[in-house]
């Protein structure tokens, strides 16, 4: 009996050891969780040329609600350095709006300012170092923080604390007033930022405390609409509207510029909280997104609500590193998952690209697509962590075609831009599609993607009759050129898988048309005027913005842009040597030479290649093509090392809506897709200890970098699932399985990893 005892109690101490472990674990893992959003710092890349966004969102939300700038002159486009609204430069505030772009190179958005104030009511805006010319208030970043899903400041000039989070559509404010002399809100919906200008506004009340409205714009988006609702947590003393300063007597105006004076009647100290739902399609529908996202008026919960969403995503990828490298690599995979953003409402209804009302419960419809820049490393990375995205991207790729008669290229609030050359959409499509992403239409996405490379445009009608594009006749016609043959390469994988034979003969055979353009007595990518005649005089150093052959960039950038058939371009070299020969020279010689009138987005600057613009960012991977994967681990590990810090200024370009953050993400866990279209992962140098993907369906794959330091850059050798393997690439099929890599890294190059011709990319 007592041995019985005995025997249940041990049984039941196990039992309870067991199951404190079990917790103490799961602590841990939450703990860890957790603790990703200390590695975020939202302000890196908000100095200098990254335009990065600054204030409170959730992953892929329709609301970016933060502060907006006075925007300031740029010594070569005014207010370029302030396209999302904000710069760490700046010393004011003249209000927190609700939507905000992120790395882009041209400014719109910032649409519903909102400012605390008190005093005497202004209507217009405060000029550069003139705060009391108009609306707005100095601020100090000692006052000012920022984390995932949050943002606070303090407002000098109002004495007013104002802390923000957000939903997916839904801004919430808090609003902390320490003066109350004639204490308002003020709406402003003439306010833009950048190209944007108000065309049409309307401004109701609803009841003491509930507001309706819309503003219409112009900018780069030629007919963005954007429908709100406000809904105060307090009731409103009176109302007040203004046609710009006129001051009207109706109580429920459509003008081009309204604004709104809402009177608050509150004690010192006293908190008024706001929330400020957006819609594409109706105020009607914005309320609703207020009633169904966040229907209380609990600052704290909506925040914690917030900072999960973000833990969730920021957990796909859970790495050990030294903390310089876990804050810009956290930064980085955070910046990534700002866009696409969400463009439907609560209701499943959205606005089209012909502006009409669609409901579409099946998928969640998106907009705000860099395409140009984003289908390069951003939609590649999102087959790997983001699975339960990507059909939903495609899907909103094909509603657009059929909406606008043509694939996205930079789309944007339901307008399309037309924003940088190629067309963009064709990798993402078929990217997806061969990684086996299809709930969506395959036979319209294959129709799709075949009527981008069939239109009468932009140089295609020569290349649909095998002819170079005439430099004389259009105008970037290399980097057009060079951008077709990609996305043609991309048509014929497609088309073969589907057993359409002769369009692959036929795209395969244009996506060979780069060839044309290869000069070989200059050993670079120039125009071409005719058969025997390039465009002279030639200087490959020289590039003009939007004027020249080449887009943002020069002849030098622009001969390495042949991801889809890099042994091709090797062969135009002559081979291997002088192959690497040319490509060492790209990072040696002088880094001067641009014209005055190059594009900005030429920085980051190694030589003559230019980290800060997205076509050069596979270039330093294509040394494993000619079996020196070393050369390009050095050249990785100086990009990271140099263009990419902890500071405000960290990131060497404009951020391009998640693209330059999307290469540092994968580059420090070790491999980049050269090819956006092929499955294949070009190893480089990983800077990380430890990666565990989550890859979807409860599966991960591991890495484990051996050997990790400053100076062991390049890989000794590698273990997939315990086997020895020596190709310089990795698929995409072995990381979406889930298993583990070991990766171990020393201070010499291998005399064995990668350099067998059969162990290099395809």
């Amino acid at each position: 009996m007592n041995h019985l005892v005995v025997s249940r109690v041990f049984k039941w101490s196990c039992l309870l050891i067991m199951l404190v472990f079990l917790c103490i674990s799961i602590s841990a893992q939450n703990g860890s969780k957790s603790n990703l959003l200390q590695h975020v710092d939202p302000f890196i890349g908000t100095a200098g040329h990254g335009h990065v966004f600054l204030g409170a969102n959730i992953p892929y939300g329709a609301v970016q609600l933060g502060p907006s700038n006075i925007m300031q002159t740029w010594d070569k486009f005014n207010g370029w350095d302030w396209c999302s609204g904000y710069n760490y430069i700046s010393k004011e505030i003249l209000g927190f709006t609700h939507t905000h772009l992120s790395g882009t190179g041209i400014g719109d958005l910032n649409d519903i300012l909102v400012l605390p104030a008190n005093g005497k009511a202004m209507l217009r805006p405060a000029r550069f170092n003139d705060m009391n010319s108009g609306y707005g208030s100095g601020f100090s970043h000692e006052k000012e923080k920022c984390s995932p899903g949050f943002y606070s400041v303090h407002l000098d000039k109002y004495n007013v604390d104002a802390r923000l989070t957000t939903s997916a559509r839904v801004g919430f404010h808090e609003y902390r007033f320490g003066k109350t002399d004639n204490a308002h809100l003020l709406v402003d919906l003439s306010f833009g930022m950048g190209w944007d200008a108000a065309t049409d506004t309307y401004f109701r009340q609803l009841d003491d405390s509930t507001f309706l409205g819309y503003r219409f714009s112009s900018g780069w988006a030629k007919d963005q609409r954007v429908f709100f609702a406000i809904r105060l947590s307090t009731g409103v003393k009176r109302m007040e509207l203004y046609e710009d300063t006129l001051k009207l007597e109706e109580t429920e105006v459509q003008s081009k510029r309204l604004k709104a004076l809402l009177y608050l009647d509150l004690s010192k100290d006293a908190i008024v909280k706001l929330k400020v739902g957006l819609s594409p399609v109706s105020p009607e529908n914005a309320l609703a997104n207020i009633e169904v996202e966040i229907p209380h008026w609990d600052f704290d919960k909506a925040l914690s609500a917030a900072e999960e969403k973000w833990n969730g995503e920021l957990s796909k990828i859970v790495i050990d590193a030294d903390e310089p490298v876990k804050k810009i690599f956290y930064t980085s995979l955070y910046h990534t998952l700002f866009f696409p953003a969400v463009f439907n409402d609560v209701t499943r209804e959205y606005r089209g690209a012909d502006k009409k009302v669609y409901t579409d419960p099946g998928f969640d419809y998106h907009t705000i697509y860099s395409l140009w820049d984003t289908y390069r490393g951003l939609h590649p990375l999102m087959t790997i962590i983001h699975p339960e995205k990507v059909n939903d991207q495609i899907r909103s790729f094909l509603a657009i075609y059929k909406q606008q008669g043509k694939l996205p290229i930079w789309h944007l609030q339901s307008n399309e831009t037309n924003t940088m050359v190629g067309y963009p959409a064709v990798p993402i499509i078929v990217d997806a599609y061969r990684k086996g992403y299809r709930n969506y239409d395959i036979n319209l996405a294959y129709e799709a993607v075949r009527h981008s490379a069939m239109q009468q445009s932009d140089g295609i009608q020569y290349v649909q009759k095998m002819q170079f594009i005439p430099a004389d006749s259009v105008v970037e016609s290399v980097a057009k050129a060079q951008e077709y043959a990609i996305s043609d390469w991309c048509i014929a994988q497609m088309a073969k898988d589907m057993g359409k034979m002769d369009d692959h003969k036929y795209f395969c055979e244009r996506s060979k048309l780069y060839t044309q353009y290869f000069d070989r007595s200059t050993g670079h990518m120039r125009g071409r005027l005719s058969l025997d005649q390039w465009r002279t005089p030639f200087n490959p150093f020289n590039a003009a913005h939007r004027q020249n052959d080449y887009c943002e960039g020069n002849g030098w950038q622009y001969t390495w842009l042949v991801p889809h058939d890099v042994s091709g371009l090797i062969s135009l070299f002559g081979g291997d040597k002088p192959f690497l020969n040319k490509l060492d020279s790209l990072f040696t010689v002088p880094a001067a030479g641009l014209n005055a009138d190059a594009s900005p987005d030429i920085s980051g600057m190694i030589g003559q290649y230019a980290h800060g613009n997205e076509p050069n960012h596979h270039i330093p991977y294509m040394y494993n093509y000619a079996g020196y994967p070393w050369k390009g681990a050095d050249r990785i590990r100086q990009v990271m090392d140099t263009f990419y810090t902890d500071k405000p200024d960290g990131i060497c370009g404009n951020e391009d809506a998640g693209e330059m953050s999307a290469w540092y993400v994968l580059s420090a866990i070790g491999f980049y897709p050269v090819n956006p279209a092929n499955g294949q992962y070009v190893f480089g140098s990983p800077i990380i200890k430890e990666a565990t993907i989550n890859v979807g369906q409860n599966r991960q794959f591991n890495i484990r970098v051996l050997n990790q330091g400053r100076k062991n850059n390049y890989i000794q050798k590698i273990l997939l699932n315990g086997r020895p393997y020596t190709k310089s690439y990795i698929l995409h099929r072995d990381i979406v399985a889930g298993g583990s890599m070991t990766i171990e890294m020393g201070t010499r190059p291998s005399k064995t990893f990668g350099l067998a011709v059969s162990d290099r990319p395809k």
